[in-house]
């Protein structure tokens, strides 16, 4: 077997984790990424940061042409854990309920899909990568060793959502947390470009009423159980 540094970029082993908002395939797949040493994409995040670029200059969610020339030189950087736009720590920015709105509306356009595809992409790099988001396994690494579609009911990933919201102080409503969530699935369903939908090799994974470690631990399972090939 050659060593990591020999290996051709496509060679490299990549689990992806879709599934829709809340689910907690961001924790998930961070928390797998960090047991087996790989990279970690929160590919939502780019999404998000391209949002929050738009709203900062003042450019229309729905301006394709605009967004997407955002979204291709994106000053974004992801260092010690934080998310840094320019020289702002943009980390709790882009975890605003108004930028996921935002973010699931610019995902929408097949543009700026198309100028984030080759950013994502270059994250996987050796010795593997976990990356979560909505379109990975179908789209962005259809060859993946591993694929795992993450989901919950809306109901449980607005209970989620409301108290990550509470315990930071801010207020919400629960019932309005259940209708962004149905929102946001329909949306993110019914999109012409990369709609959100398991891969058809993918592991379906509820986690309802699954705690993170199982559902860590089911992934890793998963990807111990998978044919042999790209792993190093």
């Amino acid at each position: 077997m050659n060593p990591p540094s020999l290996l051709t970029p496509d060679a490299l082993p990549v689990i992806t984790i879709d599934g829709p908002s809340a689910s907690g395939k961001g924790t998930v797949a961070e928390r797998v990424a960090a047991v087996l040493g790989f990279h970690f994409l929160d590919s939502g995040a780019l999404y998000r940061l391209t949002a929050l670029s738009a709203m900062k200059n003042g450019v229309a969610l729905d301006d394709e042409a605009r967004v997407a020339e955002l979204a291709s030189a994106l000053p974004a950087v992801f260092r010690d854990g934080a998310v840094w736009l320019l020289n702002e720590d943009v980390s709790e920015a882009i975890r605003a309920e108004a930028v996921g709105e935002g973010a699931s509306k610019v995902a929408a356009l097949p543009a700026v899909r198309a100028a984030l595809l080759d950013r994502q992409r270059a994250y996987r790099q050796a010795p593997g990568l976990v990356a979560d988001g909505r379109d990975m396994g179908t789209v962005i690494f259809p060859d993946a060793v591993a694929k795992v579609f993450l989901t919950a009911s809306a109901e449980a990933r607005a209970e989620r959502r409301y108290k990550q919201l509470i315990d930071k102080g801010n207020s919400a409503s629960l019932s309005a947390l259940v209708a962004d969530m149905q929102a946001r699935d329909a949306r993110d369903t019914a999109r012409l470009v990369a709609p959100l939908k398991p891969a058809p090799d993918a592991l379906f994974l509820d986690t309802t009423s699954m705690g993170v470690e199982s559902a860590v631990q089911a992934v890793l399972d998963h990807y111990a159980s998978c044919e042999p090939r790209n792993k190093l």
